[in-house]
């Protein structure tokens, strides 16, 4: 018998460890919830206009930086037009920005359908590499979630991306 509730007590702990690992953020005035599979992630205040959370994976930018934006659109544009012109007015800027041509591609796979789109850059002489997924909510509406890091992170962070659109939902 006592096997038994040690045994139950460490299956209850290891699942609380686990669940205690991911993290839900939601804000009353931010119109999403968002899904962080690791404790790693944490919200930022990002100010421009207005207040903004982005999310930085550890201490460092370079490690993994989230950003999120909505965008209201045409009711024929496509993911690949908000990259083009994403590219040509802001990413064409960055240092050695170069433009992934086989990283494209349809995303399928959560509570919203969209596209996603790679490019790398250089930043103070360190190799970045950036993802946006473009998630259509409606025909004219687009959230666009434009992963950062290092290049050479990108890949032990590549599952967490995913699996944080895949979450991304509205209220």
């Amino acid at each position: 018998m006592r096997q038994v509730v040690i045994a139950l007590l460490f299956i209850c702990f290891g699942a609380l460890t686990a669940s205690g690992q991911s993290w839900t953020f939601s804000k009353a005035d931010i119109e999403f919830v968002i899904e962080f599979p690791s404790a790693t992630w944490s919200a930022v205040s990002r100010v421009d206009v207005h207040q903004h959370p982005d999310f930085i994976y550890g201490t460092n930018e370079r490690d993994g930086y989230l950003r999120l934006s909505k965008t209201l659109v045409a009711s024929s544009t496509r993911p690949a037009d908000l990259f083009q012109a994403e590219e040509k007015f802001s990413l064409q800027r960055l240092p050695g920005y170069v433009a992934c041509d086989d990283c494209k591609g349809e995303f399928v796979g959560g509570h919203f359908r969209g596209a996603t789109f790679s490019y790398e850059y250089t930043e103070a002489g360190k190799v970045m590499a950036g993802r946006i997924y473009y998630l259509q909510i409606d025909p004219r509406v687009f959230y666009a979630l434009r992963f950062t890091a290092a290049r050479d992170r990108l890949p032990a962070l590549r599952e967490q991306m995913d699996s944080i659109v895949r979450s991304f939902r509205l209220k």
